[in-house]
């Protein structure tokens, strides 16, 4: 698999280890912006009338049990790196119980090889939740529903993720910024397939309109991916700089923090629809799982802090993803919450700038009704 005679799969390859490496080497987090989810605060629970030991972080989401409220959102594949990652995400999903979803599988359709890169995950986590994945722009380019059948059955997919990333597709240097007809295709892959659809942007976040735009398709869940975490107009900056195209160059500086909170978002998005809904965006710790949960998320994700984990050891990956869970139940712990059910119901105060940023919302949405 280090290359190949098909000028495509080249380009693909490469691209796929630039979205590994570009991450792992260079500070192509948000610069100016956060997650804001430092302006969550939980309430303290002086007396949580619970023992630390009887905290139980299990839930079910879209008909399958979890170990925890936490996926190893989709990050890569299609590459020789992707398969020891990939290799090593599957063996944490399975054993912890945790879901997992895999990067963009359009690399897959195109070499046999490439495809193992995604189904070594299956391999290592038979019983775990897996998530296939396909992008709006494929979508919109002609990706049909035998495609997107084979993506399925490439990883015996319990999920299959639609990605949403039209500020990645603008500034990649071979991006494919086309977007006419997707919330059609949406509609029906919804139709035809027969397992949970989830629509998750990548790093931007999903605006209240969008929501309900989606829940219009009849789609089974969002992830709204908002913006504070890695720059997907970062990364794509840097890939631009390396090929010499000013103009996308230009564009990833301008745009590199774009986007909605992943808490504005997940605010917005909740107030709107009664969908399940998938928390990530610059989430690094248990504490900020809990207060996902607490505002609203069925379930939380995250991808940098595994990938970096997983290209240093398997050891590190297992340490982590623990160390994660700890953090978890300690928020649990400190708000009396023995069950996610009553971390969801916890008490919590917005401050700050996410404060003023939801009442002038809520003022803007209700003017324009």
């Amino acid at each position: 698999m280090s290359g190949s005679d098909n000028p495509e799969i080249d380009l693909i390859m490469n691209r796929k280890r630039d979205g590994i490496a570009i991450p792992l080497s260079n500070n192509v987090q948000s610069r100016f912006v956060s997650n804001h989810l430092e302006y969550v605060k939980l309430i303290h629970n002086a007396l949580p009338e619970i023992d630390f030991d009887e905290i139980n972080t299990a839930t079910e989401f879209l008909n399958h049990k979890f170990g925890s409220p936490i996926i190893i959102d989709s990050m890569t594949g299609g590459t020789p790196e992707a398969l020891k990652i990939n290799s090593r995400l599957g063996q944490l999903a399975e054993t912890l119980a945790l879901g997992m979803g895999l990067g963009s599988q359009r690399a897959g359709l195109k070499s046999t090889s490439l495809a193992e890169t995604y189904s070594v995950a299956r391999t290592n986590a038979p019983s775990a939740f897996l998530i296939a994945n396909i992008g709006g722009a494929q979508l919109a380019e002609g990706l049909d529903i035998p495609m997107i059948e084979k993506i399925i059955s490439m990883i015996d997919a319990n999920a299959l993720v639609i990605h949403l990333n039209p500020l990645q597709e603008l500034i990649q240097p071979e991006g494919e910024p086309k977007y006419r007809g997707v919330w059609e295709k949406i509609t029906k892959i919804r139709e035809n397939i027969s397992i949970p659809i989830i629509v998750k942007e990548v790093g931007s976040g999903i605006s209240q309109e969008v929501a309900l735009k989606l829940e219009k398709a009849n789609i089974n869940c969002i992830n709204i991916a908002g913006s504070g975490g890695t720059s997907w107009a970062g990364v794509e900056k840097i890939r631009a700089t390396k090929v010499k195209n000013d103009v996308k160059e230009n564009l990833g500086e301008l745009f590199w923090d774009w986007g909605i909170p992943t808490a504005l978002s997940l605010i917005e998005v909740r107030n709107a629809v009664d969908l399940p809904l998938i928390a990530s965006g610059g989430i690094r710790n248990g504490l900020e799982i809990a207060k996902c949960i607490a505002l609203g998320a069925n379930m939380s994700a995250m991808a940098y802090p595994f990938l970096k984990a997983a290209s240093e050891s398997k050891e590190a990956l297992f340490t982590f993803a623990n160390q994660l869970i700890y953090e978890l139940k300690g928020a649990m712990f400190l708000t009396g919450s023995a069950h996610i059910r009553e971390l969801a119901k916890s008490r919590l105060i917005l401050t700050g700038e996410l404060a003023d940023m939801v009442i002038n919302n809520e003022r803007y949405h209700q003017n324009k009704s």
